[in-house]
Formats: C-alpha cells, structure tokens, sequence
C-alpha cells in the first residue's frame, strides 16, 4: 500500500514557494524540477493557493518568462489552476481600481502586475478549460447571475470593480 502525497496546508505551500523560487533564481534548480515539484504543489487547493500567492505577487521573473516545462504541468494539473488564476485576474483586478482610488500608486501597480501575469497564464492553459470558467465568472461580473456572484459578494466588489474585472476577463482572449 502506498500512502497519498502529503497536502501542505496554505501556510507550507507558501513557504515551499518561496524556496523554490530562490533556488530558481539563484540557478539552484533548472526549469524542469521546478515545474515537477510545483505541478505536484498545485495538485491540491491548498497547494495551488500557496504558489500562486507567493509567484504572483512576488519579485521573482518566473510568472513574467513561464518556463514551457512550467506551463505543461500547470496545464496538466487543469481546472484547479485555471480556477485559481482566474480568480485571481478578478481580485488583482479589482484591488488595482481600489488601490487606485485611495492613490496608493505602488500597491496599484503590483496588483497590475498580478493581473497581467494572471492574463498571460490563461492564455497558456487549456483554452476550453479557460473559456468555461471565464465565462462563468463574467457572467457574473456583468450580469450579477452564476455561480460566481457569491465569490464577488464575498469581497464586496461594487459595479465599478465588477466592470473592470469584466474588462480583464475579456482582455484575455485579446
């Protein structure tokens, strides 16, 4: 009998993350290892909301050059990582108008920076994939209807946010 992989709760997958990533960096470890242990971190929700926490929103350039090898395993991994990415084009889009709107510039642009890298990946994962859910999540930006709208309540986006975050979702098929 063979026992499951361990899932890492959020807290370890961050931390993980964050290993990783200097070990990238500093050429510790190639493209292919990295994408094999982030494609197993990512296989759980936990997992997959950690690294996204940590390589979106980070310094590290792994999410603005995405290794192919990278970008195979995330596309393997499916419908979780496109759910988190596109989850998180929606809040990375609506914290920049927020940040915006209170004139925190710098706060604005890294939420801009998460956006962009989140638009980037969904374009480089399963397109079906990436068209179902983005279209579940549009359909609540802009008609407040959908299995989405309790995520948008939850955050208490307004109608402006809303608005962009519709205009993110279709800047990725752009």
């Amino acid at each position: 009998m063979t026992t499951p992989p361990l899932e890492p709760t959020f807290q370890q997958a961050m931390e993980i993350t964050a290993q990783w990533l200097a070990l990238w960096e500093n050429g510790e470890l190639s493209d292919e290892v990295l994408a094999d242990r982030v494609g197993e971190l990512v296989a759980s929700r936990d997992g997959g909301r950690g690294f996204f926490v940590v390589s979106l929103v980070g310094d590290c350039p792994l999410m603005d050059r995405l290794p192919e090898s990278l970008v195979l395993q995330l596309r393997a991994v499916g419908d979780g990582v496109v759910d988190l990415t596109a989850r998180n084009l929606a809040m990375s889009t609506a914290m920049a108008l927020q940040h915006g709107r209170s004139g925190d510039a710098q706060q604005r642009a890294g939420s801009e920076r998460v956006r962009g890298r989140c638009t980037e990946l969904l374009r480089l994962l399963e397109p079906m994939a990436v068209k179902q859910r983005l279209e579940t999540l549009l359909q609540a930006a802009r008609d407040g209807a959908g299995d989405d709208v309790a995520f948008l309540e939850r955050w208490g986006y307004d109608a402006d946010q809303r608005q962009a975050i519709a205009a993110a979702i279709e800047a990725v098929a752009e």
